[in-house]
């Protein structure tokens, strides 16, 4: 009897290949051929599951954010079970930093994808580029918590704290990417601006829990 193939889970292992591939040369650098020598399979089976190289883009961009937000939850979930505003907060944070490998993949292959939707419209028009949105949305929530609970300093604009964070962070997994500072003192940055939102005793500092 045939075996029986499982063409999600084919998609989902072509489109990892891309992401390894991309983490590794460049998304810009990436050919079909490329992913299918990494995922061990044919040009044609590629071709079969994406027909373009635009859809294998388009899919191993919902991949990235799935695996994004897989690792956000794990790192909510290290936090225990009612990690309160700024926990959850640093949570959001440190998973966008790139302190191992796959968060490194995930900064690289998402500035590349976030290059490459200036030019390309199909890739603008995906909702990636609403993603920074939805987390500034998120944030700018658990501010507002924190600050009707006092756990933050009063008189905060929740809005404008929340663009910042974002706005650090991203800048600061950038500047960890290429070297110019490790990931421990990119989180020391981060703890110092979420001090100045939070009153004392709002959590374990993140250099603290940062390697290299």
């Amino acid at each position: 009897m045939p075996k029986r193939v499982d063409h999600a889970e084919r998609r989902t292992e072509i489109a990892e290949a891309l992401l390894r591939v991309a983490g590794r040369r460049g998304l810009h650098a990436v050919g079909m051929r490329d992913v299918a020598a990494e995922a061990g399979v044919s040009l044609r089976l590629v071709q079969y599951y994406f027909e373009t190289k635009e859809k294998l883009l388009l899919y191993g961009l919902q991949r990235l954010t799935e695996r994004f937000g897989e690792r956000v939850a794990a790192q909510v979930g290290a936090a225990g079970d009612s990690p309160g505003p700024r926990a959850t907060i640093e949570a959001l944070l440190m998973a966008s930093l790139p302190t191992d490998e796959e968060s490194r993949t995930f900064h690289l292959v998402y500035t590349s994808y976030a290059v490459l939707s200036v030019t390309d419209q199909a890739l603008a028009a995906q909702p990636f580029i609403r993603n920074p949105d939805a987390a500034e949305d998120a944030l700018t929530e658990l501010l507002r918590q924190a600050r009707e609970s006092d756990l933050a300093h009063p008189g905060i604009d929740a809005r404008l704290e929340a663009v910042s964070l974002l706005a650090l962070s991203a800048g600061l997994g950038t500047s960890v990417l290429v070297g110019q500072r490790t990931a421990r003192s990119a989180a020391e940055v981060l703890d110092g601006h979420l001090d100045r939102i939070f009153r004392a005793g709002g959590g374990r500092p993140l250099a603290e829990r940062t390697q290299g």
